[in-house]
């Protein structure tokens, strides 16, 4: 059964938001994933509600399809308008995959391509860095997380024929 989704009032849009911020704090990604998008069918270029979609998809890298989420996050994550925000949140998109396949096994191999995922996110973090707002140093604090991570979980890099088919 096809159902046709009903729209939100233009008006409705703010409250809509702080609603689906709410949910998202409340660990109910999907929930504020479906407001977020109710939220861009009225206001397509919303850029908080692409951000508030993005780390809703985010969110549920570790109980969905992995796959299916990174992909849509990836494609939220081209629709921002400011270059900062766009290298930022893909180092967010990297970031959260690798935690996401770190939690889920501990594989060797599994591993390499976790410590890749982290130092992808960490160029990210480092290309925001060079051009964040002065006084805003989030990328500086997300890189500081990744380096850690690798340090504290002893991960590292092998040959890069064995993580390619992790990173594709």
């Amino acid at each position: 059964m096809d159902f046709e989704l009903k729209k939100l009032s233009p008006k409705a849009v703010p409250k809509a938001f702080e609603k689906a911020q709410r949910y998202r704090l409340l660990n109910q990604p999907a929930q504020a994933e479906s407001i977020a998008r109710d939220i861009l069918r009225i206001e397509p270029d919303h850029q908080e509600a692409l951000v508030l979609l993005l780390l809703a998809l985010t969110d549920q890298f570790e109980t969905s399809s992995l796959t299916d989420r990174f992909k849509r996050a990836e494609e939220v994550v081209s629709r921002l308008s400011d270059e900062y925000r766009a290298r930022y949140y893909q180092g967010i998109i990297y970031e959260r995959r690798a935690l996401a396949q770190l939690r889920k096994d501990h594989l060797p191999a599994s591993l390499s391509g976790v410590y890749h995922w982290l130092r992808r996110a960490m160029d990210e973090f480092e290309a925001a860095e060079k051009m964040r707002p002065e006084g805003n140093d989030e990328a500086l604090l997300r890189w500081n997380s990744c380096a850690r991570i690798i340090r504290d979980c002893n991960l590292e890099a092998e040959e890069e024929d064995s993580f390619r088919p992790l990173l594709e």
